[in-house]
């Protein structure tokens, strides 16, 4: 699995392989933190874009859109070699999450 292990808190000179578990669960921790703060991101970029869509009178659902984001999601699972249908789980879900969002707030 393609991986960068840089800039993570003092592993910095060691590879995954050598690190022990408890260093092993606050790299997770570390990620998790990540994902967490990229979907806040992506979330407030997608009210956003909610908020151009009411100014703007454009329907809520964007199927060409939402297919582009697919796409996108598994040409990036392939490239970092993660299973592209977990990948597209994912995504559809922080879909419908912001479609929800979008209707609930028009």
């Amino acid at each position: 699995m393609a991986h960068d292990d840089t800039d993570r808190g003092g592993t910095d000179d060691m590879t995954l392989e050598e690190l022990s578990l408890d260093e092993l669960r606050d790299e997770i921790r570390n990620i998790d933190r990540e994902i967490v703060e990229l979907i806040a991101q992506r979330t407030y970029v997608a009210e956003s874009i909610a908020a151009v869509k009411r100014e703007e009178g454009i329907p809520t659902t964007d199927e060409s859109q939402e297919q582009a984001v697919m796409d996108r999601a598994g040409e990036n699972a392939q490239r970092f070699d993660v299973d592209d249908n977990l990948v597209k789980a994912i995504f559809r879900l922080l879909i419908e999450l912001n479609k929800v969002e979008q209707r609930e707030s028009r």
